[in-house]
């Protein structure tokens, strides 16, 4: 097994020297064999360094890398742990960002505004997570809420207001998450807090429970937001088709 100084471990790794002895200290990384005053490490130390790095970029603080750590000590499996943090920061859809030039948003949002009043605009954009800035250009998380925005102001429906239920309707989906969530944190998540490392197979059915909301978020907003719909246009036009339908019955030759 091949050895190294400390400073050719923390290249190698990719990580620096005062990083690997605030592991060390912290209990993460077992200590060096000591050759006379020098401490010499082994590909196992690389491995838990790198794994260490992987840890922290996803999120994990010190404290709960100790613990998983400490599974894997045990032979406990730790790629349980990891599949459930994997289907936690999953995507939740499957759209695929795209890209827009200034002049293309302009063209389809900002006929007849002024300077100061695309600056506001797409500044307010930018705030909805609509649009991101990207060097010369600007990504767009969700092509299909750009179409939307662009059907309704072609609609006639100013851009002010559209952007003021852009806002809207994304509070009221946070609040819509959150109830789901809250159910599931409730009657399944609450077995993480029973000991620090759940076991393999509580971990693997917790995965499952979140694997399976990913469908059964949109069976249930669906159906709901299809009936409210129905309920509110019928009750906002129905006196306008009644007009409609006078007018039209008044008319000569009717």
């Amino acid at each position: 097994m091949a050895e190294y100084r400390i400073d050719e471990l923390a290249r190698l790794a990719g990580s620096t020297v005062r990083n690997i002895r605030a592991y060390q200290d912290r209990g993460l990384l077992p200590p060096p064999r000591l050759e006379g005053r020098v401490g010499m490490y082994d590909d196992t130390h690389l491995a838990r360094l790198r794994l260490i790095g992987k840890l922290l970029g996803r999120g994990y603080t010190f404290a709960i890398i100790k613990d998983l750590l400490g599974a894997w000590e045990t032979g406990k499996d730790v790629a349980e742990v990891l599949g459930l943090e994997k289907v936690l920061t999953d995507p939740w859809s499957d759209e695929i960002p795209g890209t827009a030039t200034y002049e293309e948003l302009v063209e389809r949002f900002g006929a007849g505004l002024d300077e100061e009043r695309l600056e506001r605009t797409m500044r307010r954009t930018i705030e909805l997570g609509l649009i991101e800035p990207d060097g010369e250009k600007y990504r767009v998380p969700s092509p299909r809420l750009l179409h939307v925005g662009a059907e309704l102001v072609a609609a006639g429906i100013p851009l002010e207001s559209v952007l003021d239920i852009a806002a809207q309707i994304r509070a009221d989906c946070d609040v819509i998450a959150g109830r789901f969530v809250n159910l599931v944190q409730e009657h399944v998540f609450t077995r993480l807090e029973r000991q620090p490392v759940p076991d393999g197979d509580e971990v693997g059915e917790i995965a499952e429970v979140v694997r399976r909301m990913r469908p059964l978020v949109k069976m249930v907003v669906d159906p709901f937001i299809a009936r409210a719909m129905e309920t509110r246009v019928q009750a906002a036009l129905g006196d306008h088709l009644e007009m409609i339908r006078d007018h039209f019955g008044d008319a000569p030759g009717a």
